[in-house]
């Protein structure tokens, strides 16, 4: 399953986004006071992250990431889609933990489907932050259970200040960065690639 979305389904968004828009502000100097307090400069991978432009867009400018941006061209799947989701954004030094060769394999254009899993086992539907996600595991007795896109689910933990993600192969990751904003959800930076079950 892609989380692409139709063309017309962004039109239909953007039309009732203007229609229930509030007014804009008349004085230029308070509409930027308003917009930098309710925006805190957010950086990732070197680059100033824009809470007005999709996960796409963000995550391209990320230095951080160029492996991610790499799997999701091959893999076809639009982050730049209506949403809104989440993306539990793997860094490059997680790419680089996997066993040597699996990017390579993955990228094989005979390989697409499984990328596609793979891809979709990080997108979880949903504007999710950490705040939400820690709401969840105190409900359930520390440990929060989250449905992605590709159908399979991970566990989110918080150990010691630190927030633990197990994926379905009892593989742990970690949030290095958590609650970047965007115009379609969120993203939080881990340091593993989430897999499913294969």
């Amino acid at each position: 399953m892609s989380i692409a979305k139709p063309a017309c389904l962004f039109t239909a968004l953007a039309f009732a986004l203007s229609a229930t828009a509030a007014p804009a502000q008349t004085d230029p100097a308070q509409a930027a006071s308003a917009a930098a307090d309710a925006a805190p400069d957010v950086t990732v991978g070197g680059a100033a992250m824009d809470p007005a432009a999709p996960i796409s867009q963000n995550i391209g400018k990320s230095a951080d990431h160029s492996e991610l941006v790499k799997v999701l061209a091959a893999s076809g799947i639009d982050l730049a889609a209506a949403g809104p989701f989440t993306l539990f954004a793997a860094d490059n030094g997680a790419f680089g933990r996997l066993a040597p060769g699996t990017v390579d394999t993955l990228l094989k254009p005979e390989n697409k489907e499984t990328l596609v899993k793979v891809i979709n086992y990080q997108v979880v539907p949903g504007a999710l932050t950490i705040d939400d996600i820690r709401k969840q595991a105190e409900a359930n007795g520390g440990t929060a259970t989250l449905t992605t896109v590709e159908g399979q689910t991970f566990a989110v933990t918080f150990e010691d200040g630190a927030i633990k993600l197990t994926d379905a192969n009892g593989n742990p990751a970690y949030v290095a960065q958590g609650d970047v904003k965007n115009a379609n959800g969120v993203f939080h930076v881990i340091n593993g690639v989430l897999l499913p079950k294969l």
